[in-house]
């Protein structure tokens, strides 16, 4: 029998064009493709990365409306993002302006509610 650790460092050693001509050759020779393991191989992981798709950990604050109290809502986004005034009152009168991107569900959720009590319409993306 060969020596197996020999053998897999030899493998190990192959650039990735290499190794594909040797599965060529060894489809050919032996009368098997490859494609059917493979193709068996990926399907639990595009079931785990289905559910990775389902719980959501990253959300966008996005602001839909000001309401009818603009400048408490200019206050709350200056205090939730550190802009300048008239950054902060650009936002606010840009429908669907993201507030927050990518953030944490406890802190998109307290944006939300501050914004929400300021008279603004909130959603979280």
């Amino acid at each position: 029998m060969a020596d197996l650790e020999k053998l897999m460092d030899q493998l190990s050693e192959l650039t990735v064009l290499e190794a594909a001509d040797l599965v060529k050759m060894l489809e050919e020779k032996w009368g098997v493709s490859a494609a059917a393991p493979v193709a068996a191989m990926a399907a639990p992981g595009a079931a785990a990365a289905e559910e990775e798709v389902e719980e959501k950990t990253e959300f966008d604050v996005v602001l839909k409306n000001a309401g009818p109290k603009k400048i408490e809502t200019i206050k709350v986004i200056r205090q939730l993002t550190n802009l300048g005034l008239v950054d902060a009152k650009n936002m606010a009168e840009t429908a669907d302006s993201k507030i927050l991107e990518a953030v944490g569900k406890d802190i998109a959720n307290d944006a939300k509610e501050k914004l929400e009590a300021a008279g603004a319409e909130v959603v979280l993306e």
